[in-house]
């Protein structure tokens, strides 16, 4: 398999740029990218490091998101193949907008006032986690269940992080799973309601890593779990979101655009 070096520079912290290379890079499954991300490149000197570092590497490929032109300028010193989001994207903006982009690193429209609002939100997933005080759950947003390892956690806390949401998660014990219905505690709240599912083979995987080669970890247990928990799903109307190849950046932004 081919392999490529891929350098992600940014002048902040480097996530959007990240995100967009690996997007596209997922569109070429036969070569192997090894990603190094260069984040808070922000004045001349770093910049020079940069394009140093990445002359030294043959074939690299380079994403940037640098907001500063003259920067952006000096990056292009590598000689490497150089994918500018900016230059490829900001032109067309600015024709369809009739209007010049004005440069500064670092900057996400409409999101300056929100970093309270998602701290607070992260603090009420920790608070709510695995089952906690569900006395509270008439105070999220949304509600994630399944059963152990489905993925209820760290779904919680990137719809915390990333979109300032108030995710509970309530874990379906087996005795839960026994019932004929969702415990009563979730009843009053089906509305906010996520189920999520997952194969019983990556269940089984996932469990084996953490506790290995136990009764909770079997394919027969794990079988038997997720379909109770599929049946009281159905029962209540609820549409499970299969997440066995899903990220949880996916998990999470299906789970906010479902009804």
């Amino acid at each position: 398999m081919n392999e490529r070096v891929v350098y992600c520079v940014s002048d902040h912290t480097g996530v959007t740029v990240e995100a967009v290379a690996k997007s596209v890079l997922s569109q070429f499954p036969s070569i192997e990218f090894s990603l190094i991300a260069l984040p808070f490149v922000d004045s001349a000197p770093k910049v020079a490091e940069a394009a140093a570092q990445i002359a030294a590497t043959p074939g690299a490929l380079v994403f940037s998101t640098l907001t500063d032109p003259a920067l952006r300028a000096r990056l292009r010193d590598s000689g490497a193949s150089l994918f500018d989001v900016f230059e490829l994207i900001a032109p067309p903006v600015e024709t369809a907008l009739g209007q010049a982009a004005t440069p500064a690193g670092g900057r996400i429209h409409g999101m300056a006032n929100d970093y309270e609002a998602r701290m607070d939100a992260v603090n009420f997933a920790l608070n709510l986690d695995d089952g906690l005080n569900p006395g509270r759950l008439g105070q999220a947003d949304l509600i994630l269940v399944g059963v152990s390892r489905v993925g209820k956690t760290p779904s919680a806390l990137y719809l915390a992080l990333q979109y300032g949401l108030r995710a509970a998660n309530y874990p379906l014990t087996p005795d839960d799973l026994a019932q004929a219905q969702l415990p009563a505690v979730l009843l009053d709240h089906l509305p906010r309601l996520r189920a999520l599912t997952l194969s019983p083979e990556r269940l089984a995987a996932i469990r084996q890593a953490r506790y290995p080669d136990s009764r909770y970890a079997s394919l027969a247990q794990c079988r038997e779990e997720i379909a109770a928990a599929e049946r009281l799903f159905a029962r209540h109307g609820l549409v499970a979101l299969d997440t066995t190849r899903m990220s949880v950046e996916e998990i999470a932004a299906r789970l906010r655009t479902r009804p």
